[in-house]
């Protein structure tokens, strides 16, 4: 079964780039100058930054349908960034490096599966859970601190 990962487009970030601290601060987010990598993954290229790069922390509302599982959390995104992760059957490296949970959700947002796994289960695991009549899309998040990184669904 084919797939499609789809990291955030870069306009929703775009207001924030170039913004002093002391403007983040009143929106709530952070810039950090990257000191290392892996470490800061940026979640519209899904790729690691590299040292130098500067991110920004957001929060980010993640799963916004008015649902019990409405959600939000903080993630990185590299300041500047541009070009959006959307590809077909490719699994980005950010993903392969980390320990991964997927949660499927159906149609009316509604979770109906979910799997922790390694990098390199994951096609075997986004193969599973969208074999599911029931399943519509999937997220992805980083197993240990829980931050979003990706939606995957059928292409």
């Amino acid at each position: 079964m084919s797939f499609r990962i789809h990291g955030l487009t870069a306009d929703r970030f775009t207001p924030l780039f170039g913004l002093t601290d002391d403007a983040l601060l009143a929106q709530g987010a952070r810039r950090f100058v990257v000191d290392r990598t892996p470490g800061y993954p940026d979640r519209i290229a899904l790729r690691d930054c590299e040292p130098g790069e500067t991110v920004l922390l957001v929060n980010y509302l993640h799963q916004p349908a008015d649902t019990p599982y409405r959600a939000s959390h903080a993630i990185f995104v590299r300041e500047g960034e541009t070009e959006t992760f959307s590809d077909r059957d490719r699994i980005p490296v950010v993903m392969r490096s980390r320990l991964l949970s997927l949660r499927a959700f159906s149609a009316e947002h509604m979770m109906v599966d979910a799997e922790v796994v390694t990098g390199d289960a994951v096609e075997q695991a986004i193969e599973r859970l969208l074999q599911r009549a029931d399943a519509d899309y999937i997220h992805v998040h980083f197993a240990n601190r829980g931050c979003y990184l990706a939606r995957i669904e059928r292409d």
